[in-house]
């Protein structure tokens, strides 16, 4: 399953629970899609990270590719 990099509480980044509704939003996917293609998403979080999408970007594109 694709996991998004977030900041930890000590300001590290670690891998997260899942993607942001934001991030999926910005490459185009919702939620049924993004799970359909084992993607996590976590509905929590509200940040969107320009790595994460970037990494979603590159992901779409080797799967549809």
């Amino acid at each position: 399953m694709l996991r998004p990099l977030v900041k930890g509480k000590t300001k590290r980044m670690r891998k997260g629970k899942g993607f942001s509704l934001g991030e999926l939003k910005k490459v185009g996917l919702n939620i049924k899609e993004a799970k359909k293609l084992g993607i996590a998403v976590d509905k929590r979080r509200r940040s969107t990270r320009d790595e994460n999408i970037k990494l979603l970007k590159e992901f779409l594109s080797k799967v549809k590719g």
